[in-house]
C-alpha cells in the first residue's frame, strides 16, 4: 500500500522547489540618482527577520565631481545605523546582520563634490546610475564557497540551500503565528475595554435617571404639587 504514494510525493517535489524559490527575499533594482549640494536620502526598503544576512552589492556608474554615499538602516524608532560608506565607486559589496524585527533600508545620496561652479541647467543634467541588489537570508549565503570549503558535491549544495529555504519559511510561519497570537491579545482586551465603557455607560445613565426621579420627586414637594 505504500508504494503508490511514492510517485505522488516524488510528483509534488518540483512543485515545492518552485514553491521555495519564490520565497527568495531578492530585492534588484536599477535607477537614475541626481546629485545636489544637499541631496534627499533615496531609500529602497525590505523586510527582514532578526538575524538575517544581509548583503547589498551596489554598482554605481561613472560621474564627474560627483559623490554618493550610502548607509544601511532599519526601521526601528530609534533608526539604527547598521552600516555607513562615503564615496563608493563601481562595484560595492557590503554585509550586515539584522538586530530585530522590520524593515531594512538601504539609503543613498548623491553629492555635488568639491568647490565647482555650475549653472542649474548643468546641475540638473548630473546623474549616477545605480544598479542595486539586495539579498536577504539564505539567498545571501554564498553556496558555491559552502562547497568548496566542506567538499559538498552539487546535490548536497542543492540540499543545503533548500534546507536554508526551508528555515527562511518556518522562519515566517513562527513570525506569521506570534503576530496572529499578538493580534487575538489585542482584539480580545480592545473588546473587553469595549464591554467595561458599556457597562459604566449603562450604570452611569441609570444613576444619573434616579437623581433625577428624586431631584424632581423633592422640587414637586416643595412646590406642594404632590404629597
Amino acid at each position: 500500500m505504500a508504494s503508490p504514494s511514492r510517485p505522488f510525493s516524488l510528483s509534488l517535489l518540483p512543485l515545492f522547489v518552485l514553491f521555495l524559490s519564490f520565497c527568495h527575499s531578492v530585492s534588484a533594482i536599477k535607477f537614475n540618482l541626481p546629485a545636489f549640494r544637499y541631496p534627499p536620502q533615496k531609500c529602497i526598503w525590505n523586510p527582514a527577520h532578526p538575524n538575517s544576512l544581509v548583503i547589498v552589492t551596489a554598482n554605481v556608474g561613472p560621474g564627474v565631481n560627483q559623490r554618493v554615499d550610502i548607509e544601511i538602516v532599519d526601521s526601528g524608532p530609534n533608526r539604527n545605523i547598521y552600516l555607513s560608506k562615503r564615496g563608493i565607486k563601481a562595484e560595492s559589496r557590503l554585509a550586515i546582520t539584522t538586530h530585530s524585527e522590520g524593515e531594512v533600508g538601504v539609503c543613498l545620496r548623491n553629492y555635488i563634490d568639491g568647490d565647482v561652479k555650475l549653472s542649474h541647467e548643468e546641475q540638473s543634467k548630473l546623474s549616477r546610475v545605480i544598479d542595486l541588489d539586495i539579498d536577504i537570508g539564505a539567498d545571501a549565503v554564498d553556496y558555491n564557497a559552502i562547497a568548496n570549503q566542506e567538499s559538498l558535491s552539487g546535490l548536497e549544495t542543492e540540499m543545503r540551500k533548500l534546507e536554508g529555504l526551508v528555515k527562511e519559511v518556518v522562519d515566517e510561519m513562527n513570525y506569521l503565528k506570534k503576530r496572529e497570537e499578538r493580534f487575538t491579545k489585542t482584539n480580545f482586551s480592545t473588546n473587553k475595554r469595549v464591554q467595561n465603557f458599556a457597562w459604566f455607560s449603562i450604570i452611569s445613565l441609570a444613576g444619573l435617571g434616579a437623581w433625577q426621579i428624586f431631584h424632581l420627586r423633592s422640587f414637586f414637594k416643595r412646590k406642594y404639587l404632590i404629597d
